[in-house]
């Protein structure tokens, strides 16, 4: 059913995470779709717009989230639309908060039998020595990451107990908690999950890092990505259904997008993303467009599960 073609957004973007400039990219993008929706829309960056947006909040059918990392996947925005009586797009509170825990989300992916790297969180109180030892049983290269970013913010691979400390003290200057877990090898896909369908898988080809790290990721012409992914039909339907478990599990509302890496004919889990990306070249957005869904049916299609929740 058409949506109402006067209907008036709150599009959030910004916010004070590290991933505020991807952010308000995505923005752009989507303030271009509204646009030609036609739909009438306003701008607030919940760095300082919060208690503006709170006074308004009556005049808007529903906001648009396109925030990344703390304060915006971790349940504390939608927390405060909610409060306000504002709906939106996206995992609710819940959902936010367990996706953007890796340490706790393992857990929850182990308990569905969804196969993840070997790991551990510890908090930056945690004694070193008890760190390298855990370390040293699981072996080194060792990935150390925040249990709580985004975007592959603060992710280190190490080769021995001497960058270990180093990258769990760079870590703790952005987190509480430190996840140290596996280096595993293999090859990286990412399946999106829009309306408790499961999106073609896109493999993510790095052409300079070890990792889709932060800076290849958003830096153009870092990494190739295919879609859908030229693997085999098992490894699609396996990968998918794994999207739509991590989805489930996590308690995952409207779309998601979760990162995996297949090795042999095993999928592993790395974590889920609750708001991906969405500038035009996102990967939920080229999954999307390559089952006929343009970017501004995407759109669309989110306010339309927003008024609906």
């Amino acid at each position: 059913m058409p949506l109402r073609k006067d209907l008036k957004i709150a599009l959030l973007a910004g916010g004070t995470s590290s991933e505020r400039e991807v952010s308000l990219k995505g923005a752009k993008a989507v303030k271009k779709a509204l646009e030609e929706l036609g739909y009438e829309y306003e701008f607030f960056d919940p760095a300082k717009d919060l208690s503006e947006l709170a006074k308004k909040a009556k005049t808007f059918d529903c906001a648009f989230l396109v925030l990344h990392g703390p304060g915006g996947e971790d349940g504390k925005i939608q927390g405060f639309l909610e409060s306000i009586g504002l709906k939106y797009q996206g995992a609710g509170v819940l959902g936010s908060a367990l996706a953007m825990h890796k340490g706790v989300a393992k857990t929850l992916y182990s308990s569905a039998g969804i196969k993840v790297p070997k790991g551990k969180t510890f908090f930056k109180t945690s004694d070193i020595t008890e760190i390298v030892n855990f370390s040293k049983e699981l072996g080194f290269p060792l990935v150390v990451k925040p249990a709580s970013q985004g975007s592959s913010i603060g992710l280190y691979i190490v080769k021995n107990s001497e960058e270990l400390e180093h990258a769990c003290k760079s870590v703790w200057k952005i987190d509480s908690e430190v996840l140290i877990e596996e280096y595993l090898r293999g090859k990286e896909i990412t399946v999106g999950v829009l309306e408790n369908t499961a999106l073609p898988v896109v493999e993510i080809i790095p052409k300079q890092s070890e990792t889709f790290d932060y800076k290849t990721k958003y830096t153009p012409g870092l990494a190739e990505e295919i879609c859908p992914a030229p693997i085999s039909s098992f490894l699609t339907e396996k990968a998918q259904k794994i999207a739509l478990k991590c989805h489930e599990v996590l308690k995952l509302r409207h779309y998601s997008r979760t990162d995996m890496l297949i090795i042999d004919d095993e999928v592993y889990v790395l974590e889920t993303n609750t708001i991906p990306g969405m500038t035009e070249t996102s990967l939920l957005p080229l999954a999307a467009s390559t089952i006929g869904i343009s970017f501004t049916n995407l759109v669309e299609k989110l306010i339309s599960l927003a008024l609906s929740s």
